[in-house]
This record gives C-alpha cells, structure tokens and sequence, in this order.
C-alpha cells in the first residue's frame, strides 16, 4: 500500500551521519524528509519542497545558519528548529531573535529531536482565533485565521509560526493577562524545558512587525510584574 505524507521536513546539516540519522528517525515517524548541505540548498530548494519545517544546523559551511533563518523568514512563516553545539543562553536567544521556533544543542538524542517536531507542528496548526478574520484599528492589523497570515497596515508581516501563535493565543482572549508561564505553556507547550524568558524574545520579534512604536505597543503590551496581554480594539 503506498504511504502518504501529510508533512515533509527539510533537514540542513552538513555532517551526513547526523542528517542520515535525524532523517532515520523522522521517516521512522511518518514524515518525509529531505536534507540538504549548505545554506544555499536550502533557500534554493525552500519553494520546491515547501516543507512543513525546517530543521537547521547553525553551523552550516557556506552561509551561517542565522542568516539563513534570516533569509528564509523574509519569504516563509514556516516553523524552524535550530541544531547548534553553543550552549551559552545569549547564542541560543540570538537564534530565536532570527526567527526560529526552537532550538536543540548538539550532542542529542535522536528522540527529542521527533519529539520536537511533533511539539512544534502541534502548536502552530491548533488554537487559531475566535473568528475567520479579526480586524483591529480600522484595518491596521488583520488575523485572517484562514490562510494564518497577519497583515500590518494591508502588508504580509511575514509573522514566524510561533510568533503567529503566539498573537493568536493573546488575541482570543483581549485584556486578559496571561503570565509567561502560561504562554510557554501554550505557545511551546507543556514539555518545554527552557527559560521561561524566552517568550519575551519572541514578544519583542512580534512587536517589531505589528506596532507602530514598538516601544510603546498598542496591541502586544506588558504588563508589569505580571505577563503580557493583548490590548487591540476589534473594529
């Protein structure tokens, strides 16, 4: 009987005994894998695959891999789980700073790494908004929870898939504070193992694709002490 995919994950890694490996273990799970060697396969084949994510080695040997989660953000919101042998929390938050979803340090096990997917494939397909579209300041700031797309002021704010969780969370619940705890909770889910800091990373990325002032956010704000909540106007 032949078997079909429902996902297809792009793996980036230039050592071929751990993308063999990785791809073991993912195919063994269900999904369809295709791995690439360098940064340029991947932006060349981002269109071609269309993959549901994208697993990528920091240390790849042409591009460096945060500039390539760069490039690839500026053309997809599609989930990205970062492989890196830096241990040290600012290199770790950096990667999140570029866009991607999750990371996991070298060495690891072969079962996190599944585990993450289907951690970070759950979380960005569930909990979309109340509504099939949600409208905010006259137009300034749409939630087509359709297509899971965030336009800004009639622009694609090319949103990541854990940010767009992320302002779908706050967003079906307006005025309500939700501490970071719980957005972790929800967000990356209940097996999260990091710093609960983490969430303000992707605040702050948020921020700086849907307010005007990001430093004096309308929709996305900060409340002191106690988390973060959503404060934009339906309209």
């Amino acid at each position: 009987m032949k078997r079909f995919h429902i996902h297809t994950i792009l793996v980036a890694d230039d050592e071929k005994k751990i993308a063999d490996v990785v791809s073991l273990y993912l195919e063994q799970a269900g999904y369809h894998v295709v791995c690439v060697h360098t940064g340029r396969e991947v932006l060349q084949r981002l269109d071609e695959v269309n993959p549901s994510l994208i697993i990528l080695d920091l240390m790849l040997p042409d591009v460096p891999g945060e500039e390539v989660c760069r490039m690839v953000r500026s053309r997809s919101a599609v989930p990205i789980l970062m492989l890196t042998a830096k241990h040290r929390d600012e290199d770790r938050l950096r990667g999140l700073q570029v866009g991607a979803d999750d990371y996991v340090t070298k060495p690891f096990n072969p079962n996190e790494i599944v585990a993450r997917v289907h951690a970070i494939l759950r979380r960005t397909q569930l909990d979309h908004p109340l509504a099939e579209r949600m409208v905010y300041r006259d137009g300034d700031l749409i939630i087509d929870a359709v297509r899971q797309v965030v336009y800004k002021a009639g622009v694609d704010a090319n949103l990541t898939a854990t940010e767009y969780k992320l302002l779908t969370t706050l967003s079906r619940h307006p005025k309500r504070v939700f501490s970071r705890e719980e957005l972790i909770g929800r967000v990356f889910g209940a097996d999260f193992d990091g710093d609960v800091r983490t969430i303000d990373a992707h605040v702050k990325n948020l921020r700086a694709k849907i307010e005007d002032d990001p430093k004096h956010p309308v929709y996305v704000q900060t409340v002191y002490g106690m988390g973060y909540r959503f404060g934009g106007d339906g309209a």
